[in-house]
């Protein structure tokens, strides 16, 4: 028969299990949307069925968000800082609210082809993504997450260098100035989003210190 205590402890177990689980999912659902944009890119205007598969994942997010947030408001024990669980799930949320931002945009703005910095800023931001997914199984036991978070860094200087590439190709051009907002208004999207990554990398980094 289980002690008090031990059903506690169980108790204190499966709540751990659930956040674990629900952060795997997020970031799961981060990476899918990323090689979906990844793909889109790659094949567009072709495969505009790409853009409504993104806007599923960015549902998919605000759900698994919300379950954690709601998982939040009903715990009494977290595994990790309840200010750190918001800022995890908030970080993710906002990849994939970008990734569709860019999707829309290629729409909106009637883009007819995409820019090489923008292919290469989408295959860079799915690796980013890629690390993320990768890091999350290891946040059950705070072991093993530098060589993700390191690597998420190193993408996000790259993806800064291909920003400003993509810039000096604009403005070099003689390009329609209408071109070249529309187009520094993807670049911006894109960015954020790597920048979004590299966050998830700062806040792993920071549970990690608080438990050493």
């Amino acid at each position: 028969m289980s002690t008090p205590v031990n059903r506690f402890s169980e108790i204190f177990i499966s709540k751990d299990r659930a956040y674990f689980d629900l952060f795997e999912e997020a970031a799961t659902n981060v990476m899918h949307a990323a090689e979906l944009l990844d793909r889109l890119l790659r094949d567009y205007p072709e495969n505009e069925e790409l853009a409504k598969q993104i806007g599923a994942a960015e549902a998919n997010g605000d759900r698994i968000t919300r379950d954690l947030i709601n998982r939040l408001n009903h715990s009494f024990v977290t595994p990790i800082d309840r200010e750190d669980i918001i800022e995890l799930a908030s970080s993710m949320d906002d990849i994939v609210d970008l990734i569709e931002e860019v999707s829309d945009y290629l729409g909106i703005y009637q883009i007819e082809a995409p820019m090489e910095q923008a292919e290469s800023l989408a295959i860079i931001l799915r690796e980013a993504t890629v690390e993320i997914a990768g890091a999350m199984p290891h946040l059950r036991d705070f072991k093993d997450l530098d060589r993700y978070t390191d690597k998420i860094h190193e993408l996000e200087n790259e993806g800064d260098r291909v920003v400003r590439t993509g810039l000096k190709a604009l403005f070099q051009g003689g390009i329609d100035p209408m071109v070249v907002i529309r187009w520094k208004d993807l670049f911006d999207r894109l960015e954020e989003a790597i920048d979004a990554c590299e966050r998830v990398a700062n806040v792993i980094n920071g549970i990690v210190i608080k438990n050493r």
